[in-house]
This record gives structure tokens, sequence and C-alpha cells, in this order.
């Protein structure tokens, strides 16, 4: 089977870059604008449900909401322009030093909750995609011009291995970690409180995330109004499987390449489709990015991200040092 070279990955991207720039005049900047407002609102909102999560987690602890929603516009927005999901770390650095007395292990698996919602829009979301007939089916992603996609779909083997050995590696961790495995699993459980009260979940993780989603479906159908290849709730869902798939392959800055060769292939390879493929990711990597700068700055009194992750690591360290210090005899 066919995989697509690095090299048509890329000047598949940068054609429709190219689109993009020689199509600014037909942009209709008002539904731009309309859909920038929707994704602001539709993260906010995700944030909100983090922020509820974490106050389960810590009924005792006083957490402001702001210093929740920076984080998460910081990792998202530096998600949006940096490849392999470092954003992910500085979010999850950000959340604990604003919530007292919290862990690592904890807020992790307060960020998992987040994802059942998640799987329970993806399914018939993808469901709907593929029964369309204009969706590629997964064997023919390899035959995508997209590099990190077409690696996987067309190596399933290797694939296999691949999340075999990470599984190995998971399990082998654990056992060489016992000694600490018990309370490890005690703070994971304390991340995952709100389940235990699936009403309080419902009310305030579920509900809060589906008014996000439909916010997210209202930007879309204004990006797709805004770059004239036309909203409707078909093409929408259309979009957000696309996105689904690309989110699958975090190689690339918000799946950059993977979502223009998926977006090309469903909706055809006209130039105006072009246009919408690159300029919808960068104008929301364009917000994201500077919301969450911005709250890097203003918020948590960092000059930059860099200075985030030095923050980070240095935190780590001494968490540490502190524990081999406990731990050594008097």
């Amino acid at each position: 089977m066919p995989i697509a070279s690095l090299g048509d990955s890329f000047s598949s991207f940068f054609n429709a870059v190219g689109d993009f720039f020689s199509n600014l005049a037909r942009v209709s900047w008002l539904a731009l604008l309309l859909a920038l407002v929707f994704f602001t609102v539709y993260l906010t909102l995700r944030a909100r449900a983090s922020f509820h999560i974490l106050r389960a987690a810590y009924p005792d602890s006083k957490i402001e909401f702001r210093r929740i929603w920076g984080a998460y516009f910081a990792g998202y927005g530096f998600n949006a322009v940096i490849p392999a999901r470092g954003g992910d770390v500085v979010r999850l650095f950000l959340t604990k030093s604003s919530v007292p007395d919290s862990s690592y292990p904890a807020v992790a698996a307060a960020f998992s909750i987040e994802f059942i919602f998640d799987l329970t829009i993806a399914v018939p979301v993808l469901a709907y995609a593929f029964s369309q007939g204009v969706f590629p089916k997964p064997p023919d992603f390899s035959k995508l011009p997209a590099f990190d996609l077409a690696l996987f779909a067309s190596h399933p083997r290797f694939t296999l291995f691949l999340l075999t050995v990470l599984g190995i590696a998971v399990l082998a961790g654990f056992a060489l970690l016992s000694a600490k495995v018990r309370a490890f699993w005690s703070r994971v459980r304390q991340g995952l409180t709100i389940l235990f009260d699936r009403k309080r979940y419902f009310r305030e993780v579920w509900l809060v995330q589906f008014a996000g989603w439909l916010c997210r479906f209202a930007a879309f159908w204004c990006l797709l109004e805004a770059f004239n290849v036309g909203g409707s709730v078909s093409n929408v869902l259309l979009v957000l499987g696309v996105n689904a798939v690309a989110a699958l392959v975090p190689f690339t800055p918000g799946g950059a390449g993977v979502q223009q060769a998926l977006l090309v292939k469903v909706f055809g390879s006209g130039a105006t489709v072009a246009a919408y493929s690159v300029g919808q990711q960068i104008a929301i990597a364009a917000l994201t990015f500077a919301i969450g700068l911005a709250s890097v700055i203003w918020i948590f009194k960092f000059r930059s991200f860099k200075e985030v992750i030095a923050a980070g690591r240095a935190q780590r360290e001494a968490e540490k040092a502190d524990k081999t210090a406990a731990a050594e005899p008097v």
C-alpha cells in the first residue's frame, strides 16, 4: 500500500496556505468574528467544567476560576502552534499551581474526566461522517497526503506493536514503583471524585461541556460561512469528524496536514476548500495562542511559555529533592 511522503505532506499543506492568502478578499469578516467569539465561549465552558471537577476533588481549597481558565487557554494555545501536545504539560503545571495542596496524579486524573463527554460525542459524530460516503475509510488513510496519518494507516502491524510496547512500558513502570502505587492510586481517586456523584457530574460537567460543544458547532458553522464553503448541519458534523481523526495523531500543531488532507477529501479539492482548511486553523491558532500567552503573562506572571516550562521543571526537581530528603534516615 503506497504511503504519502513527507514532502507530499508539506507540499499539500503549503499549497493550501497559498490558496488561503489568495482568497483573503472573499472572507466574510463578520462571520469569522462570530466564529472566534463562539470558539472562545466554547473553551471557556470547557474550562468551567474543569473547574467544577477540581472543586469536587479539593472541596476545602480556594480555587480561582480565572486561573483554571487561564491554564486551559494556555495549554490549548500552546498545542495550536507547537507539535506533540506540549500544551498539556503547560496546562497541568499551571493548574496544579492554582490548586493549593494538589498533586500531579490527581490533577491529571481530573483532566481525564473531560474525555468521557468527548467520547460520547465523538462516536455518533464519526458514525455519521463515515455513513455519508464522502469520508475516507480507515484503510484509505494511507493514501492521504498527510505523512503522520498515512504512516500509521499503512503499517497497522507497526502501530499495534507500538501500542503494545507503550502498554508494557506502563505496566513495567507500575511494577518498578509498586511501593508507591497505593499512594498514587489514592491521589488518582481523589481527582475522579466527581464521578462518584453521577447527578453532580451530569449537571456540572457533562451538561456544561455539551453547552460548550454547541458553541463549538456554531463556531465551525460560522467558519464555513466565512470561507464560503457553506454552513449546514451535515457540513459541520463532517468537519467535527475530521477534527476527531486529526486529534488521534498529535504530531503536528492542531493536527495540521491531517486536517487539510481530510477536508479536501471530504469537500473536494477546490481553492475555496483549501483556503478554508488552512484559514480556520490559522484563525483558531492565532486566537487561542494570543489569549493563552496573555493569560501566562497577566494571570500567572510569567513572561513567556519558555518560562512556564522552566518553572515546571524546577518545581518537579524541588519535589524530588524534598522526597529524597524525607526518605533519608536522620
